[in-house]
């Protein structure tokens, strides 16, 4: 049997999330990454699913979750959300597996409150590498809020995107991740999108998420948080990705519990591209 899907409420939106039973056992807490979904990590729960009580949010913005009513997506507001789904539910002390942007709020999260993580796992999950960081910042205060409103006004006058068929869907997502199988990509378009009313297919994400604020806590800050971490880290990177490996760019010296491992043949979505390798460490280390 599959999960069931549950809600809870932060900061007066209904979010999603569901639960794959067995109460009794230790919480796990899977959390996406941007325009995904917390269905992506069903192949992850099904192997977990009867040593652990596992449950996987959809982020505001995201999934079967609430739009953002203003279109503002920061990376505050899901560190809020994670904690209030934490809190609620009284999963502390939970053990958290993320993705991508979930890895970042993850990280966040768990520098905010060390205590009430048991260890945490992060799938490219730092954010943008120092390269980025400091590329952005180098951009005069006007001119990163210009972009920022230029961007917000585009977002608004483009209706979210439709693709005649359900096919055509599929076939964008397979265009995403080269590294998919069939039966993943399938699996991952079949909860990505909605059928409109008048018959064609869109993504059930927010548009809107895709325009970040123009400014977020600091660098500095961020590596403050990084280093209040005191439970065991695991950081995964794919080989094949865009993501900046904090061995290589200096981010590891932030962190005092954390490893690091690459994945040959893998791109940004190493828990699909090598799933059964990556089960196998997860499994190891938690």
């Amino acid at each position: 049997m599959g999960p069931t899907s549950n809600s809870y409420i932060s900061q007066r939106s209904k979010l999603h999330y569901v639960d794959w039973g067995n109460a009794g056992a230790p919480p796990l807490l899977l959390v996406h990454g941007g325009r995904d979904h917390c269905r992506n990590w069903d192949w992850v729960a099904e192997e977990l699913r009867h040593d652990w009580h596992v449950i996987a949010p959809d982020l505001r913005g995201h999934g079967d979750s609430e739009w953002s009513t203003d279109g503002n997506y920061t990376l505050q507001s899901y560190v809020y959300d994670i904690a209030q789904l934490i809190h609620q539910k009284e999963l502390s002390p939970v053990t958290i597996v993320a993705h991508s942007m979930g890895g970042n709020i993850a990280l966040r999260y768990t520098g905010t409150y060390p205590e009430t993580v048991r260890k945490l796992v992060a799938i490219e999950g730092l954010g943008m590498s120092p390269k980025s960081q400091a590329e952005t910042a180098a951009k005069p205060v006007a001119e990163r809020w210009q972009e920022w409103i230029e961007k917000k006004r585009g977002a608004s006058a483009r209706p979210p995107r439709k693709y005649k068929t359900f096919a055509d869907a599929l076939d964008r997502m397979k265009g995403e991740n080269k590294h998919l199988s069939d039966i993943q990509a399938l699996h991952l378009t079949t909860h990505a999108v909605n059928q409109n009313e008048d018959g064609t297919f869109s993504w059930k994400f927010d548009p809107y998420m895709r325009v970040w604020w123009p400014f977020d806590t600091s660098a500095t800050e961020i590596q403050e948080l990084w280093s209040n971490i005191t439970c065991p880290t695991f950081l995964c990177y794919g080989a094949d990705s865009w993501a900046s490996n904090p061995l290589e760019d200096g981010r590891i010296e932030h962190f005092k519990t954390a490893t690091v491992k690459t994945y040959q043949e893998a791109g940004h979505w190493l828990h699909h591209d090598q799933f059964d390798e990556f089960i196998a460490d997860l499994r190891a280390f938690l």
